[in-house]
């Protein structure tokens, strides 16, 4: 059985708090731990699967977990724990974002087991630091999806999505095989098989109305299938079409694209004057085009002659909105 980041982290805040003196009812444990009281008896289910020993405590009311059970200290170095703080802590301004909030709650408990002096070491180093998301999708509320949409993977349970797709302009009502949940372009989307469209979608949770996790079960498909999904799309939208696409950046903003890998297949050739050419094999020339657009004048499509035509015809568009 796969168990994904998320629920790894929540077992271990579960077991962390079972492992108390106090004693804890399935409404406190999701209360503490955000998630509903389904989720909570599930959870307690995979301890039992990993024979972790807990029990129920009818003299306090509360779960609890064999005082002999303990799990390896963690020792971590400055460091580490600068790192951990860092990477998640500073990070609780991106929002409300599945894995990323509860990473900065995880941060918080690791602070508040520093030693003293330690902590106060690594606050005064943090007060200095800054990680800026830039743009990020709003993900409000999408923790409960998030963990559905988790554990309907692991156990490939059918799910039944009632979602605004953007491509299609509408809302609709769609049955899909999950299959992985994937961070990219500022949010988190679905990857999966959808029964309207006959073949692999991805769906982005911020636009997901419903969420549905039926009984039924779909068969385990293959892992590569998955894998080269993406392909050589130059974000995350393959057309089926490849293109060697070949650019010319000035001088001006030369340094700032070379400096970036945009694309895995990219090639970078400096010129005497400073400019680049910018070469790479892209799946598509959707979104690369708006890519381009961003550099406005300063750069300039060699080929593709689809893709010149392209920004050509963007950039007659965008002269009659100012002209």
């Amino acid at each position: 059985m796969r168990v994904s980041i998320s629920r790894i982290y929540r077992l271990l805040q579960l077991i962390t708090m079972l492992q108390r003196s106090s004693r804890y009812t399935v409404d406190e444990l999701a209360r503490e731990l955000g998630v509903s009281r389904r989720t909570v008896f599930r959870d307690l289910n995979m301890l039992e699967m990993a024979h972790i020993p807990y029990h129920f405590d009818p003299e306090q009311g509360g779960y609890c977990i064999g005082r002999h059970f303990f799990l390896p200290p963690i020792n971590l170095t400055l460091t580490e724990a600068l790192a951990i703080l860092m990477m998640a802590g500073k990070m609780r301004g991106a929002g409300e974002i599945p894995l990323l909030n509860q990473g900065a709650k995880a941060a918080m408990k690791v602070e508040s087991a520093l030693p003293q002096h330690i902590r106060k070491h690594v606050g005064s180093i943090l007060d200095n630091l800054k990680v800026s998301m830039g743009p990020m999708s709003m993900h409000e509320d999408l923790d409960t999806i998030f963990d559905d949409l988790t554990a309907a993977i692991e156990d490939r349970k059918v799910c039944k999505l009632i979602y605004i797709s953007f491509q299609e302009k509408k809302q609709i009502t769609t049955h899909v095989h999950p299959l992985r949940l994937v961070f990219m372009s500022k949010a988190w989307y679905l990857l999966g098989y959808s029964s309207e469209h006959l073949e692999l979608r991805t769906f982005k949770l911020g636009r997901i109305r419903k969420l549905t996790v039926t009984d039924r079960i779909f068969e385990k498909r293959d892992d590569g299938d998955l894998d080269e999904y993406f392909g050589m799309a130059w974000q995350m939208i393959p057309e089926g079409k490849l293109y060697d696409i070949h650019l010319h950046f000035d001088e001006k903003v030369a340094g700032n694209v070379a400096e970036v890998i945009w694309h895995k297949s990219q090639k970078i050739e400096w010129n005497d004057d400073g400019s680049i050419e910018f070469h790479a094999t892209v799946d598509g020339i959707g979104e690369i085009s708006w890519w381009i657009i961003g550099y406005g004048d300063r750069v300039e499509v060699i080929s593709p002659p689809p893709l010149r035509k392209r920004i050509a015809d963007m950039a007659v568009g965008m002269l009659k909105k100012y002209s």
